[in-house]
């Protein structure tokens, strides 16, 4: 693409900012750099003009972006447009006019293309059922009966009168269980009664029942007790509000009414169950997606979890805990966020910027915290980086290592005062960076912020710790799975590293380490490797052998689980030296040759010991079969051949001792006893 086709355009916001041309010319080369003082008003025409010139027109303005889409859309233009935040991000702050690497950074970023999202359709037909304890869900179910299919469930009609007109089915009655999403939910109800038609005064009820069942796409709660769903208000088609707040429940009303129809949401997880390690023959092994979810959207399914995209309500948790990379996040998936880092941080370090740090944040909380930081305070330092991700708890441990890994000097990750979503998971995996970058002298380059106050967050990221960034920033791109970016992002981390360790001790859950075996317990049975999930374990083909690669293995779990013999226990470590390192052995043996055809069938010690064990000392192998413990040291077909061509019977074992019956027990109990009075009469005469 040629100069004019790709045209970028800085306004100063009427001199309110300083836009530097000539750092945004820099990480851009490919592009012309125009620049403008009143774009969005008395220079629209100049605007015009660049975008019937231009195939790619990118304008670092977000504030009038509905302006200029219209001005194309009725010009008929046929451009790509982008639109980039460079005012309230760089421009508006104190040290404004040092932000020039920063705006590079922006604009270069925002010329990556973001991959699609797979969207899930849900589809509500208004069916709502209204629960409620008194007059307030009577109120609120006449006034959404013209818009929703409603059936109001009250837990004790005792306390209303009967209305004049039955507009919609009233009923008494608890709802005990609750599952599903928007247009799919399912509801178990206890202690059901149905109102007579003639009931005058008061309702007169017939006879209670339960567990009823009953399906619809909306419920709407009012009863002031403990909500159906964990993390309720992110369930989709789920409203609740208490009943003593009038503004609470206006605001239901209103988000309720309009839930009928065909909706999309993002599918936030991408799942392969192939690589889940959640289990092997019914032995559990790793829980963290479990532990940290939120909505209760994953569940067991077999040797593998389920996600329910419908329930799923995006907090990327599961996907940043997934030890494997079989949950990935989507929104977008770390291969592309690894780039826009990679872009971001070269793009700072080109247009002369030094010591990058990088603010992760949300769009709900983060963004307008920017905003009032630039509007009423100092700005956001020149040397900061806001980097908006749908949430903050989607940040896994190949994220911060592609980070540092790219150049960046801090890490900080903004989240509420009080997060929407449960942080810990984001807590853990930031102390796992820490460990790892201050064994490798970078510091503790990661900081999990939760404030509410913008001055608050301007003195935290120009306060605390100072760390080392690396001197020689690493551009390698993130490619394969999720785990296959998080090795390659932790070996270009210790290759860059100011002062490189080979192995770090990690707490436990870290989802890196190594096994240790008990060499002499181990009978080589295998069974660690058959449940390894990542074949971190392995064995040979040609002799009894446990193998083990050390960089495959997630410290699941499984194999300790497993092992029959329990002689295997989990150290959970980075060793940079494994990566690359060809396959360690465990432990060998000297295979069992068959004493008929040669053939390698298991492993001799074993053998001899079994042998051992059955030698004289089991009928089958004793007497006059004592010759058939040559059978154990043949492999399986020669072994039925023998067994085929042998006289040997399998029902000739010692006749056993005849059943006793309570009647011979009760016998041998009236001997005894008559033999004992008579040796005590002996005694005392």
């Amino acid at each position: 693409m040629s100069a004019t086709e790709k045209t970028i355009v800085l306004c100063s916001c009427e001199d309110t900012m300083r836009p530097d041309a000539k750092a945004v010319a820099a990480a851009c080369p490919k592009a012309t750099i125009k620049t403008a003082n009143h774009l969005c008003r008395t220079e629209i025409g100049l605007f015009e003009d660049m975008a019937k010139r231009s195939a790619e027109l990118t304008v670092a303005c977000t504030q009038e972006a509905p302006l200029f889409s219209d001005v194309i859309s009725d010009a008929e233009i046929s451009v790509r447009a982008r639109f980039v935040n460079i005012r309230e991000q760089a421009g508006w702050a104190k040290d404004g006019a040092k932000a020039g690497p920063k705006m590079a950074a922006l604009v270069a970023a925002s010329q990556l293309d973001q991959p699609p999202i797979a969207p899930v359709t849900l589809t509500s037909e208004g069916v709502a059922l209204v629960l409620g304890r008194d007059q307030v869900a009577l109120d609120a179910a006449r006034m959404l009966a013209d818009r929703l299919d409603i059936t109001l469930l009250i837990t004790d009609l005792s306390g209303l009168a009967p209305p004049r007109e039955n507009a919609f089915p009233i009923r008494q009655g608890k709802v005990v269980n609750a599952s599903g999403w928007l247009g799919a939910f399912e509801v178990k109800i206890d202690a059901y009664r149905e109102p007579s038609a003639s009931s005058r005064a008061a309702f007169v009820l017939g006879p209670a029942r339960s567990g009823l069942e009953s399906r619809c796409d909306i419920i709407i709660d009012l009863t002031g007790g403990q909500p159906l769903f964990p993390a309720h208000d992110l369930r989709a088609g789920y409203f609740r509000a208490d009943p003593a707040s009038p503004a609470q429940v206006a605001e239901l009303l209103l988000k309720a009414s309009d839930a009928v129809g065909t909706f999309d949401k993002p599918k936030y997880i991408d799942f392969k169950a192939d690589l889940c390690a959640h289990s092997r023959s019914k032995i559990t092994g790793c829980t963290r997606c479990l532990d940290l979810c939120p909505t209760g959207a994953i569940t067991p399914a077999g040797d593998s979890v389920a996600i329910s995209a419908e329930i799923c309500a995006g907090c990327g948790a599961c996907a940043a805990a997934c030890p494997t990379g079989a949950a990935t996040y989507t929104l977008p998936p770390p291969d592309a966020l690894a780039l826009r880092l990679r872009t971001m941080l070269q793009a700072f370090a080109t247009a002369g910027g030094r010591d990058a740090e990088l603010l992760f944040h949300d769009q709900a909380h983060g963004e307008p915290m920017i905003d009032m930081l630039s509007r009423f305070g100092a700005g956001l330092p020149a040397s900061v980086i806001p980097v908006q991700v749908s949430e903050t708890t989607q940040i896994g441990l190949e994220t911060f290592m592609a980070a540092f890994a790219y150049g960046a000097a801090r890490v900080h990750v903004l989240n509420r005062a009080k997060p929407k979503h449960d942080i810990a998971g984001l807590h853990r995996q930031a102390d796992y960076a820490n460990t790892i970058l201050a064994s490798q002298g970078y510091g503790s380059g990661v900081s999990v912020l939760e404030l509410d106050d913008p001055d608050a967050l301007h003195a935290a990221l120009t306060t605390g710790r100072k760390t080392m960034p690396t001197k020689k920033p690493s551009s390698f791109v993130a490619v394969g799975g999720k785990r296959d970016q998080l090795t390659l992002g932790l070996r270009e981390v210790h290759a860059a590293a100011p002062a490189p360790v080979p192995v770090i001790p990690m707490p436990a859950g870290a989802p890196f380490g190594r096994v240790n075996v008990d060499a002499d317990g181990c009978t080589l049975c295998l069974s660690c490797v058959s449940a390894c999930p990542v074949s971190a374990l392995g064995d040979n083909p040609d002799r009894p052998m446990l193998t083990f690669d050390e960089s495959l293995c997630v410290q699941c779990g499984l194999c300790a689980a497993t092992c029959p013999e329990n002689v295997i226990t989990l150290e959970p470590r980075v060793n940079f030296e494994a990566y690359g390192a060809p396959r360690v052995t465990l432990k060998t043996e000297e295979p069992a040759h068959c004493t008929e055809c040669g053939k390698a069938f298991g492993v001799k010690s074993t053998i001899d010991r079994i042998a051992a064990k059955l030698e004289g000392k089991h009928w089958m192998y004793s007497g006059q079969n004592s010759d058939r413990t040559r059978v154990l040291r043949m492999c399986e077909d020669c072994r039925v051949g023998a067994m085929t061509k042998g006289s040997f019977d399998p029902y000739g074992a010692p006749e056993r001792a005849a059943p006793k019956t309570t009647d011979d027990y009760l016998r041998e109990r009236e001997e005894i006893e008559k033999a004992r009075a008579e040796h005590k009469g002996k005694l005392q005469s």
